[in-house]
């Protein structure tokens, strides 16, 4: 049979091969842009454009399934859905977890689970179970003590050194910038490799918190929220090591799927709207509709060594 064709069903990077990348890539100075993808399709298209990872949004994966945000999510749909994205492309892919499914022991086997789907990290946050939007009113915190013991069972049960485990804190909006910082600092002192702050207001906010905390920091880039959006070269000279567009993949969507329906019910055909569609050509490129008929055509012209010739 001719070279293999794994590749066709699966990353042609190895787990490992992707952490080292991700921890690397954290420490390079150059800002890592990670989309949001819901679907593994959504994620190659992400790695076509050229992004440098991949996120899965809790947000995004909840609203896929017809669910607000709000901790109404497992661990077994979160992981599933993020081991499928993570395969479906050579980028490392981050995860969001919410308070890691329940107490210190259930972040610990999160690690564990989120490892063995091929994630690459994944972020844990200091709200109270459930959860809320980080760019909702309401939300509530833990202890800093209680958070420490959660990021402490993360890390802990990590068989990776490589896997990231990011420690997000709610804090900026429940008890203010100067809290948050604080906890941030505990966090990075629990073993966070990786300091997500919520919901900072604009851009001197993103600057105070870079000048007073000494880790890699992640910025949300989030539509409609909190935050003011700053552009991928703001926050490279504010120096951030990574940002994430969470939903930003699924508004598009969202947005283009309610326009196109209201179109089709008005006009009672979809004729109008081809050139806002993508090509069934392009989308075959996607899926790679050659690479698996030339791997079809493989088995079934394959002869072992020795076999008579037909």
């Amino acid at each position: 049979m001719a070279e293999s064709t794994h590749t066709v069903f699966s990353s042609a990077l190895s787990d490992a091969d992707k952490r080292q990348g991700l921890r690397s890539a954290l420490n390079s100075g150059d800002l890592q842009r990670w989309p949001g993808a819901f679907s593994p399709l959504v994620a190659k298209i992400v790695a076509n454009a050229g992004f440098e990872g991949v996120y899965v949004s809790g947000a995004a994966l909840s609203a896929d399934l017809g669910l607000p945000d709000i901790g109404l999510t497992t661990l077994t749909e979160v992981a599933a859905r993020g081991g499928v994205i993570a395969r479906a492309t050579d980028l490392p892919t981050l995860i969001d977890v919410d308070t890691g499914f329940g107490e210190p022991m259930s972040a610990a086997r999160t690690v564990a689970v989120l490892e063995d789907a091929g994630l690459a990290g994944c972020h844990l946050e200091d709200q109270v179970n459930p959860k809320r939007c980080g760019h909702l009113d309401g939300k509530e915190v833990v202890s800093v003590e209680d958070m420490v013991r959660r990021l402490a069972a993360a890390v802990g049960a990590r068989r990776d050194e490589n896997f990231i485990v990011c420690a997000r804190t709610d804090a900026r909006g429940v008890e203010g910038l100067d809290a948050a910082i604080d906890r941030a600092k505990a966090y990075v002192d629990a073993g966070a490799d990786l300091i997500f702050t919520e919901a900072l207001a604009d851009a001197a906010e993103f600057e105070r918190f870079r000048k007073e905390v000494d880790a890699p920091l992640l910025a949300n880039m989030t539509e409609f929220g909190k935050s003011e959006l700053l552009t991928a070269s703001q926050l490279a000279d504010l120096g951030y090591n990574a940002v994430i567009y969470p939903v930003t993949t699924l508004r598009l969507a969202m947005g283009a799927v309610e326009a196109g329906l209201a179109e089709i019910a008005a006009a009672g055909t979809q004729s109008g709207l081809l050139d806002r569609m993508q090509h069934r050509s392009r989308l075959y490129e996607f899926l790679r509709y050659a690479d698996y008929n030339a791997f079809d055509t493989q088995l079934f012209t394959y002869t072992r060594p020795g076999d008579p010739t037909l």
